[in-house]
């Protein structure tokens, strides 16, 4: 393979193929990203990101999301034909700020914005989407892939190792592979959506408006500055109107507002339309041989629990530190095996649960009800996988992938809990760290939890074994520990100053144990002490 070309292409630029690019480009794997359209896609479409989707962006250090992210606001129904207010509710559940969850608060944020953030982010890389660019064909072999791409009518033949399909629904990259994509199509639940820029008398844009009733005919107004001062993201549910033409017809859309919205409206401009019906798919498996399928390549979900976007772009930070250890030599091919072995059984019980909100909102006419705390995908797990390793937890419990998170438990193949106000010390330097700010995609960081530093000797010894560029290390020690300020091996020494970190992890002050974290945030390992470290990255590496 000519050396200049990169190892991986990406075929598709939506938020998932944005951030499997991102999370392979920071692990020093050059990657082509390319996608169909020939301009980048406009549109709010799926805004909701989730507290795990959010820690995520934390970890391939993409602040902006949550900094630009706005909160859901309170959802206002009205009684027919009027602004008086019927009732008023919060479409998300609330949950109490912890030292271990720093992002509580789910955010809205349109694609469109999130899609411009993410390229900025690449461009640090000098990685640009190539537009206009569309993924035809693959065939593999052994050592790669040709792929054929059509631009502007020209045919292109580009060798490559890796493919990733994030090329949606509709996309070829699933059918190249012949995967199956079995499920429903369901007709009780179709709508028009899209982002409109209008004025109404009286309408307070601090509120999500609800306005008719969704069974006949219903308009949903969310209030975004993202499209402009006077723009708003909206759904029309019609039951007496052909929502394929209504997607169409500009002058229906707004016929249909004028009918139901209780006062004086001036259209600016409908900026974005699409229908959409509920589609609820998966893939029999997410790869074959070197081509791999993420987000709606893989799998569609009702809009009810806002799952999809955040259950794609998890599926490429999965996939993506697996795939460049890979890719440098670093892991067996086999380590990409357990992408789909840990992600399916999640998005199998992620179909479930939002068909099973999809199901309660049609039956009590209302699609913007309460969510489950479950949705903020915190208890999401790997417990099952073949390479996670856990000493402590006790074997044969039952699969529950897609779980409500338990601050009383955890085990490795659970997300990593975070711990604020960490006293770094040694190195002649002091700083307050988080537990967050230590873990990065590209590498496993080793949390060593001892009484003393002197505890830490053999482990950190061990540790030597191991390339530096993809394991870190951090002794966290109590806040009662004497010997603070003794030289280390240690990347870390810190100082559990308000004992969050220990509390979050379940470890006692006087109790010596291991966690090693995955370049996902995921608990990789929790383990007495060496011959357990060794045991995790026995399954990790190669030839260690």
């Amino acid at each position: 393979m000519n050396p200049t070309r990169p190892p991986v292409l990406i075929a598709g630029a939506g938020p998932a193929g944005l951030v499997a690019a991102l999370t392979l480009l920071q692990n020093g794997i050059p990657v082509r990203i390319i996608d169909k359209d020939p301009n980048p896609r406009i549109g709010q479409r799926g805004p909701g990101i989730w507290p795990r989707s959010l820690e995520l962006f934390n970890f391939l250090n993409v602040p902006e999301v949550n900094d630009l992210g706005k909160p859901a606001p309170k959802i206002r129904s009205y009684k027919p034909g009027s602004l008086e207010p019927l009732t008023e509710s919060s479409i998300n559940p609330h949950l109490e700020p912890t030292p271990t969850i720093p992002f509580h608060v789910p955010k809205l944020m349109g694609q469109q914005l999130l899609d411009v953030i993410l390229r900025r982010h690449l461009e640090k890389f000098s990685c640009t989407v190539e537009m206009g660019t569309e993924l035809r064909s693959i065939e593999q072999s052994d050592e790669g892939i040709t792929a054929v791409l059509a631009k502007n009518g020209t045919l292109e033949t580009f060798d490559t190792k890796w493919v990733i399909g994030a090329d949606g629904a509709k996309g070829v990259m699933r059918k190249q592979l012949g995967l199956t994509f079995f499920g429903e199509t369901r007709d009780d639940v179709r709508m028009v959506m899209g982002d409109i820029r209008l004025h109404g008398v009286g309408l307070d844009r601090t509120y999500w408006h609800r306005f008719g009733n969704f069974k006949e005919r219903g308009v949903s107004l969310r209030p975004t500055d993202e499209i402009g001062e006077d723009g708003w993201q909206f759904v029309i549910f019609d039951a007496d109107t052909d929502l394929t033409k209504l997607a169409q017809n500009e002058e229906l859309i707004m016929e249909i507002m004028t009918s139901v919205l209780p006062m004086e409206v001036t259209f600016n401009k409908i900026v974005w339309v699409s229908e959409f019906r509920a589609n609820i798919r998966m893939v029999n498996k997410l790869s074959e041989g070197r081509g791999f399928v993420v987000g709606d390549a893989a799998h569609v979900h009702s809009p009810t629990g806002g799952q999809g976007l955040n259950s794609g772009v998890q599926d490429a930070f999965n996939l993506g530190w697996k795939l460049a250890l890979v890719e440098k030599g670093l892991a067996d091919k086999s380590l990409l095996e357990t992408y789909n072995a840990e992600r399916l059984p999640v998005v199998s019980e992620m179909l479930d649960r939002t068909t099973k909100i999809l199901n309660q909102a049609v039956k009590s006419e209302n699609m913007t009800a309460p969510r489950s705390p479950i949705l903020f995908m915190l208890g999401i797990n790997y417990r099952f996988s073949n390479i996670v390793l856990d000493e402590f937890a006790i074997p044969g419990k039952p699969i529950n992938a897609y779980g409500v998170l338990d601050e009383e438990h955890l085990e490795a193949g659970d997300r990593a809990p975070d711990a604020p106000n960490m006293l770094q010390v040694g190195h002649g330097e002091s700083d307050v760290k988080t537990l967050f700010s230590l873990y990065r995609p590209s590498y496993h960081t080793v949390l060593v939890f001892v009484p003393s530093l002197a505890g830490a000797t053999t482990i950190l010894g061990a540790l030597e074994a191991y390339d530096k560029s993809v394991v870190r290390s951090a002794v966290v020690l109590p806040s009662s520990a004497a010997d603070v300020t003794v030289a280390s091996p240690a990347d870390l020494v810190l100082v559990d100053q308000e004992g969050h970190a220990y509390s979050a992890y379940l470890v006692e002050a006087a109790q010596t144990r291991v966690f090693v974290i995955r370049p996902d945030g995921v608990v990789g390992a929790i383990v007495h002490g060496v011959e357990g470290m060794k045991k995790y990255f026995s399954g990790i590496f190669l030839g260690v």
